[in-house]
């Protein structure tokens, strides 16, 4: 059973979807930045981890979306967005509040490697798009690219 669809509104709540996505593989050229809509959609390939807690199979991979609205800002560190075929194994999910609502999503990757997202509020959803049946990131292995376009 996948999560399908996860909503986050407070930091409790993105913890949750911070443990379905650790571990993610994220192609560079499925990071969507949308300025002009304040909304920012990560691609992934990420680990079902209720299917291999319970240990019922091999472990799979989910073809996943993961979105942030009400995104004032959005910086990088140490990921060079320049170079599309690049695989980022994405760590964790944090948010630092500052005035309330506001605050900053901070996506953080392997290698030191982060995205910061400055937040008039925390607004983040976890779509499930499906398994991923190609076998392009079997559990353990880089990701090839998931043709996920935001």
């Amino acid at each position: 059973m996948t999560t399908g669809r996860l909503i986050a509104l407070d930091a409790d709540d993105l913890a949750v979807i911070s443990a379905h996505v650790q571990d993610a593989k994220v192609q560079t050229a499925d990071i969507v930045w949308r300025q002009a809509e304040k909304r920012l959609v990560v691609g992934m390939n990420r680990l079902d981890w209720e299917q291999t807690l319970k240990g019922e199979t091999e472990p799979r991979r989910l073809i996943a979306a993961l979105r942030f609205d009400r995104v004032l800002s959005c910086k990088s560190r140490n990921i060079n967005l320049e170079a599309p075929e690049t695989t980022l194994d994405l760590l964790g999910i944090e948010f630092h509040p500052t005035e309330a609502p506001g605050g900053s999503v901070v996506l953080l990757f392997a290698g030191g490697g982060a995205l910061r997202l400055d937040v008039e509020c925390l607004e983040c959803e976890l779509a499930d798009l499906g398994p991923d049946d190609l076998g392009t990131a079997a559990a353990g292995e880089d990701a090839e690219p998931s043709g996920l376009e935001a």
